[in-house]
């Protein structure tokens, strides 16, 4: 009875181990890339987002407009040569423009060359209609966004217009922005100029642009939300990531002198002087919040 017993345990366990093993394994998609594996999706993506729909006493003045630097690239080489499908996640972009959307600012899209934005389309919340009517409001500049090297020649000389510079986050936004020195043009823009910054999870990988050519890090002394190194290192176990990331972000801040507020990939938001930032796909909507009442009060 008992051997009985052990086989069918055994059993039991065999099959669980199979199951586990097939849905941790990531996906491969046409491009020979690899998006999350189903199991991967299950704990860290959602069909509704978080999204609380504020009601806020709408800015009025004319410097209402935020620059937002989207990535224009998709695969992320892992340290295994794997490539991660990723682009700028839709939870981490879209929940904090709904936020200042409704508190009365506008968006100006721009990536790096001025090619279509990539989302993780694999994270977008199918069943949030509030995400999704943002998503189609902008989708024309999504598609058709600005050409940020244009936008550095011939817009940044006048700040009159701007409240802040929004970079969203996902893995994507790893990817040649923090070599862009457009990019590092436009943060040091944005700093000098008393703009707002607003970055989450992989977004504050851009603050490493400010660095280029030998340049002092303008965050130097900040503290700030990011996404945890470690969090990173332990997601290739369930297929998140198809490998190791080939360098970390938080730790390459600190070494900045960046003091980072959080350990976990939680919903820690952080504002310090005119830099607003979040970390993790979880802060969205804090960060949302935090963003539109901070520019609500110091604008006014």
């Amino acid at each position: 009875m008992i051997k009985k017993i052990l086989i069918g345990l055994v059993s039991v366990l065999a099959i669980a181990f199979i199951a586990i093993y097939i849905t941790s394994r990531p996906q491969v998609e046409a491009d020979g890339s690899y998006m999350p594996s189903k199991l991967a999706l299950a704990l860290a993506t959602v069909e509704v987002s978080d999204f609380e729909n504020v009601t806020y006493e709408k800015y009025q003045g004319d410097d209402n407009k935020i620059l937002a630097i989207f990535t224009e690239e998709k695969n992320m080489e892992m340290q295994n040569g794997k490539l991660f499908s990723t682009g700028n996640h839709p939870i981490e972009a879209l929940v904090p423009m709904l936020h200042l959307r409704n508190a009365g600012f506008d968006f100006e899209i721009v990536t790096p060359t001025g090619k279509p934005v990539v989302f993780e389309m694999w994270a977008f919340p199918g069943k949030d209609e509030n995400v999704k009517a943002i998503y189609n409001e902008y989708k024309s500049q999504f598609e058709q966004p600005r050409n940020l090297a244009e936008f550095v020649n011939t817009s940044m000389v006048d700040s009159s217009a701007y409240a802040a510079v929004f970079v969203p986050g996902g893995h994507g936004a790893m990817i040649g922005i923090p070599e862009d020195r457009n990019v590092g043009k436009v943060l040091n823009w944005a700093h000098q100029s008393d703009l707002f910054t607003i970055s989450l999870c992989h977004g504050p990988g851009s603050f490493l642009s400010t660095t280029l050519d030998n340049q002092e890090f303008i965050y130097d002394g900040y503290k700030m939300a990011v996404f945890p190194d470690a969090v990173d290192a332990q997601t290739p176990m369930i297929g998140y990531l198809p490998g190791y990331m080939p360098h970390g972000l938080s730790e390459k801040l600190k070494g900045l002198g960046a003091t980072i507020v959080n350990s976990e990939s939680d919903n820690t938001v952080c504002v310090d002087r005119k830099l607003i930032t979040g970390a993790s796909p979880l802060a969205s909507n804090d960060l949302g919040k935090l963003a539109a009442e901070t520019l609500l009060k110091e604008m006014k």
